[in-house]
């Protein structure tokens, strides 16, 4: 890399170590707290061999959805705060991917460097947009399956893929004609799309992503009385270590209905509301309350991994 051979980089900044641990704290509390705590949910209800109702599918593939965004920009914040420590700047891969209005704008913000990779090496030598509206349609279309395929060789993925490029096209299509929605529809529509999308990328088997999207659908004796009683995650347990630490005993009493609800709500909040760490850089000032919170979200994150409550990253399957 250039960067390392720029007599600048090699004064050390302390602006920048600052700036890099606050990211990297940041990464390491999105990946082994909230990440893995929506891992516990999505694992055990993609994995169990039961129907899921209503208020079970959706939170299960809202779960799904949070935990991989929260798993690989963690991972990429992390990468990027470790880097600035050296004074190394890496690019953005995740700007606030979920609050997309269209599937076009979801793909400048989602996994930034794959989506500059597939359109320099597949969609561009495949012709682009230079060879007609039908041809580019095309294209898209090719484009993303190949993405699918990059990602697994299962017919899921493929699938995923094939989903986003459909999604492209109708969106091309949708732009030439003029038409025109409310930006929240917009955002609704785009997000949910995304999510029911993750649900093959998630499904081992067509069965697991049938099973999840039956629920969604299915209206049938719809109780929120019933969810609560019922205890979305009473599938867990396999999934759960044997210690009980003050933590273990946490998750197990606490990550019911009640506790997914409650956090499905805050991740929704966190994504929408709040900045995201590449804006939080442009704007970093090492203070007293930037330094407490540092530390605050550092030592939470040990001592989860210290309870022996963490996944590996998501991204290392791929």
């Amino acid at each position: 890399m250039p960067q390392f051979a720029q007599v600048r980089n090699k004064v050390k900044s302390h602006k920048n170590i600052a700036m890099g641990l606050f990211i990297f704290s940041i990464g390491l509390f999105k990946k082994v707290v909230i990440a893995d705590t929506f891992a516990v949910w999505a694992n055990a209800a993609f994995d169990a061999a039961t129907t899921l109702n209503f208020f079970e599918a959706w939170a299960t593939s809202l779960s799904y959805t949070f935990q991989l965004y929260f798993d690989f920009s963690g991972y990429t914040d992390m990468a990027i705060g470790l880097a600035l420590l050296f004074n190394i700047k890496l690019p953005i891969n995740f700007n606030s991917p979920y609050k997309a209005t269209d599937i076009q704008d979801f793909w400048r913000r989602w996994h930034i460097t794959l989506s500059r990779f597939l359109k320099d090496y597949v969609y561009i030598p495949l012709g682009g947009n230079r060879r007609g509206e039908y041809a580019t349609y095309s294209n898209l279309l090719a484009t993303f399956i190949i993405g699918g395929v990059w990602h697994g060789a299962g017919w899921t993925f493929i699938f995923w893929g094939f989903l986003h490029g459909v999604a492209l096209v109708v969106h091309r299509a949708w732009n030439k004609l003029g038409f025109k929605i409310w930006t929240w529809l917009a955002w609704l529509m785009t997000f949910n799309f995304v999510n029911v999308a993750w649900v093959f990328f998630r499904a081992k088997k067509w069965d697991d992503a049938i099973k999840v999207l039956s629920g969604m659908v299915d209206i049938r004796n719809v109780s929120l009385i019933e969810f609560y009683e019922k205890k979305l995650l009473a599938l867990e347990g396999m999934y759960l270590a044997a210690t009980e630490t003050s933590m273990m005993y946490f998750i197990k009493h606490f990550r019911d209905a009640e506790f997914a609800f409650l956090s499905i709500l805050a991740s929704f909040l966190i994504i929408l509301a709040f900045k995201n760490s590449s804006q939080m850089m442009k704007g970093f000032s090492s203070n007293i309350l930037t330094l407490s919170l540092n530390v605050l979200l550092f030592v939470f994150s040990i001592y989860i991994i210290s309870a022996g409550t963490y996944t590996e990253f998501l991204y290392f399957n791929f």
